[in-house]
């Protein structure tokens, strides 16, 4: 099966008002349970690869990874997503690597860590728009800077966040000019900053109303119906992760991710993409460090992994679940991204 845009799966998803989780994956082993998880699900997935995994694993690797997964797994609509791209240039070379979709990243300027102006962030967004879309290819944009409501400081993970802190003001998406920014850039789905963060440390407490503010969602929803909204920073770094990385001699603090009765919340007002990173890496983790410190004399890399691939697989099954992912990817018809080019020039989602 040939790769499928985001647009599409995130056009099936409000019209049938679910939840996509996209996966962040660095390695063949994150990418099997993904993709094992959507195949026992019927679902669609989204899997991404952020700048740094790009260098990790190799652009031509990766390439053929994810079409040997397209052709693996024929059932399931695979959009290959690029992450948190840093300037037009980043997501022209994740198109020509095969990326069906890409995040231009303008709300930070191209060294990924300072708060850019919006004039910028429309310039660039809008730019990475027009190249694309003559692919056929889907675009994310951000409006907003992602960092955390507790301390008004971001979040630096694979050297991606900006430096020092900023006012409550700045770090929440201002609805009205989230709608200034769709109509002036055509992206098919924002992100929006409403008190999520990259990483594991998001919260040092659940988060309340005043930490994580999914009445912005509401507000930007009210003034973009049509618009897929994405949440950044959504894994909820459960309790059961952690302990299973401290009890296996890992030295974790305890912190606090996004529940998910509140990403199931979000769905309802618009979130369609659903960004999880750090549980999968904690899951993986958590499973080596399990494994090895119950076969000390083990150095057979395939047994290693094989528990993780497994943990990663079972999370992302409740994923597609709870979102209500699963039981669609039998009803997409996937579209190939010429044909997705030409209804681009025709006027689509204009």
């Amino acid at each position: 099966m040939a790769l499928t845009s985001l647009r599409q799966i995130l056009d099936h998803a409000a019209e049938h008002d679910y939840g996509v989780p996209a996966f962040n994956i660095t390695n063949l082993e994150t990418l099997l349970g993904v993709m094992c998880a959507a195949e026992r699900t019927d679902s669609p997935a989204i899997v991404q690869v952020s700048q740094s995994a790009r260098k990790y694993a190799d652009d031509v690797f990766l390439r053929h990874m994810f079409l040997a997964a397209a052709e693996r797994f024929p059932s399931v609509p695979l959009c290959v997503h690029q992450d948190h791209g840093s300037s037009p240039s980043v997501c022209q070379s994740a198109i020509e690597n095969g990326c069906s979709s890409v995040m231009m990243d303008g709300s930070l300027e191209a060294n990924g860590k300072t708060p850019a102006s919006y004039d910028y962030n429309v310039r660039v967004t809008a730019e990475t728009v027009v190249l694309a879309h003559a692919r056929g290819v889907s675009v994310e944009g951000e409006i907003g800077v992602l960092g955390s409501l507790e301390t008004g400081a971001g979040e630096q993970e694979d050297g991606h966040g900006f430096e020092g802190s900023l006012a409550r003001e700045e770090l929440l998406t201002d609805p009205k000019q989230a709608a200034d920014f769709v109509s002036a850039t055509g992206v098919d789905a924002l992100a929006v900053a409403i008190g999520t963060s990259h990483g594991a440390y998001k919260f040092s407490q659940k988060p309340t109303g005043e930490t994580l503010s999914i009445d912005t969602i509401a507000a930007i929803h009210a003034l973009l119906p049509h618009t897929h909204l994405v949440m950044h920073g959504a894994s909820t770094v459960s309790q059961d992760l952690q302990e299973l990385i401290n009890t296996s001699g890992g030295e974790m603090p305890p912190t606090f991710g996004v529940p998910l009765d509140e990403v199931v919340r979000s769905i309802k007002m618009g979130v369609r993409k659903i960004n999880i990173d750090t549980d999968l890496r904690m899951a993986m983790s958590g499973s080596m460090r399990e494994y090895l410190q119950a076969n000390p004399a083990s150095f057979d890399l395939r047994a290693i992994f094989k528990p993780g691939t497994t943990k990663i697989e079972e999370l992302c099954v409740e994923r597609f679940e709870r979102f209500g992912t699963a039981g669609n990817a039998k009803k997409i018809k996937t579209i190939p991204l010429d044909e997705m080019a030409r209804r681009y020039s025709n006027g689509f989602g204009s």
